[in-house]
């Protein structure tokens, strides 16, 4: 645990809930990211609180926008250390994000293909009568559809 000392007083002094209102995450976010190493420990003040810096914020923007076009927090993890490599850094973060859209691409097919059977099954169900005859509940009583 570091506890901050005179000469950090320079700095600005950020607690925990006004870093997390201004990344727009919640107090226990921060603390499962600093749990799983996404955000470092900040210093702590004598009396035991978080002090964080404005690259707080910066990073927990970063994680919540990765996390809105679908990385997980093991990509994030490796964008975050990528984002840190000057020499293949770019590399590493286009090619993870190029994989990211491919599973998206791939998800999307996988949905319009759901899609396009659930209308199948709604356009073919009369709404009324037995359930027996229902389109719906036959293909959803069935091994394969």
């Amino acid at each position: 645990m570091n506890i901050r000392h005179a000469s950090a007083a320079a700095r600005p002094h950020l607690t925990i809930g006004r870093v997390a209102r201004a990344a727009g995450v919640a107090i226990d976010t921060i603390r499962y990211y600093e749990r799983e190493g996404l955000l470092p420990e900040p210093e702590r003040r004598l009396s035991g609180y978080r002090d964080y810096t404005p690259d707080a914020i910066a990073q927990l923007r970063f994680i919540r926008r990765a996390k809105e076009l679908g990385f997980t927090l093991e990509e994030i993890r490796e964008l975050l250390a990528l984002s840190a490599d000057r020499e293949r850094g770019v590399r590493g973060v286009k090619q993870r994000a190029e994989t990211r859209l491919a599973e998206i691409e791939r998800r999307i097919r996988e949905l319009k293909r759901v899609q396009r059977g659930l209308k199948n099954l709604i356009d073919a169900c009369p709404g009324h009568g037995a359930p027996e005859r229902c389109p719906i509940l036959t293909a959803l009583s069935h091994e394969e559809t």
